[in-house]
């Protein structure tokens, strides 16, 4: 992005002041750079403030974005931390503004009004209501606190998203023809509407998934658990448990007393040849149940996704108190959430 500016905003201005131009567009490439972390820094303050943690920022080629460790609650919450990073750009933009004004005609006038320039911009545009523009998730938000339905307001902003994408290139084009427009100023465009579109589009699927968060039953959803002995063969595990007509159920290994101390891993039984399968204690392809994850079999829907995410892992144990109700394998929990995914499974 850096190299774009200097290679359009640079050549105009060296024409008039030589080389010296250049540099000037490579400052406008770093007050950018430090413009967009301020604007994301609005949004990771905001978002602390009410109480939802952050991860982490990312600046990219066409911007940033904050990563927060869960969603917003409530679309109170939502608003207010889309509605911060516009803010911070057009307050940014507004005092660059009035600086330029004050200021007397040279390099860095020209250099501060290209920042104020920028920034109201980036406010303006990024408040246009579409997903995953700030003014998307405010879009979300409002139609959130109005029917109390988040999915709902995530397909509607998802597919202004979509509509705001298609006018921006647009958009972009009319300028260009007109000759308002460099090459280099709608190559950036249609960068720009290409990254909205796939938000926007990832928006409405992720949406789709939220749908069915009512759906997760961890009790449902957890396989049977069939216990043999330390020291059994994988071919004696398997033939007990279709015995008793649980051949799908998961492998767990108990020690001498009888309590569960490894849980076979499914991939790893898989794996093993069934010639050899005569020869290959449980033990030997378990892991340890202290790594195994844990969900309370009380738990449901979206509650189910945060415990997964907070300590991911392929299978977790579902319990009630101290017993043991079954394991949940993560792929069938992402088969019930994409049904795709089973189809392609299949």
């Amino acid at each position: 992005m850096a190299l774009l500016i200097m290679v359009s905003w640079g050549s105009q201005l060296a024409v008039s002041h030589g080389s010296i131009g250049y540099a000037l567009a490579a400052a406008m490439a770093f007050s950018l750079l430090v413009s967009v972390l301020l604007h994301e820094l609005g949004h990771a303050l905001v978002a602390r403030w009410r109480g939802v943690g952050v991860r982490g920022i990312t600046l990219d080629l066409l911007g940033g974005y904050t990563e927060m460790e869960s969603d917003p609650r409530k679309p109170s919450t939502e608003l207010l931390f889309s509605l911060a990073g516009p803010l911070v750009s057009f307050l940014i933009g507004a005092v660059a503004a009035v600086a330029a004004l004050l200021m007397p005609p040279s390099l860095l006038r020209i250099l501060i009004w290209q920042v104020a320039f920028s920034n109201l911009v980036v406010a303006v545009y990024n408040a246009l209501p579409g997903l995953p523009l700030d003014g998307g998730r405010a879009l979300r938000a409002a139609v959130w606190a109005i029917n109390g339905d988040k999915t709902t307001g995530t397909i509607v902003a998802g597919w202004s998203g979509r509509v705001v994408a298609v006018l921006t290139i647009v958009v972009a084009f009319v300028l260009y023809a007109t000759g308002l427009y460099s090459a280099v100023g709608l190559i950036i465009a249609a960068l720009i509407a290409f990254t909205l579109w796939q938000g926007a589009t990832a928006s409405i699927n992720q949406a789709k998934v939220m749908a069915r968060f009512p759906l997760i039953d961890p009790v449902r959803l957890a396989r049977p658990l069939f216990v043999v002995p330390t020291g059994t063969s994988l071919a004696e595990a398997l033939r007990r448990a279709a015995e008793q007509g649980r051949p799908a159920a998961a492998l767990g290994v108990a020690d001498a007393s009888g309590r569960l101390v490894a849980l076979v891993k499914r991939e790893a039984a898989a794996a093993v040849p069934e010639q050899r399968r005569p020869w290959v204690p449980v033990e030997s392809i378990a892991r340890d149940i202290d790594s195994v994850g844990v969900i309370a079999a009380g738990l449901r829907g979206e509650d189910v996704i945060r415990a997964v995410q907070q300590h991911p892992a392929d299978e977790f144990l579902v319990t009630t108190g101290e017993d043991v109700v079954g394991v949940l394998h993560l792929a069938d929990l992402v088969q019930l959430l994409d049904p795709r995914a089973r189809r392609s499974a299949q």
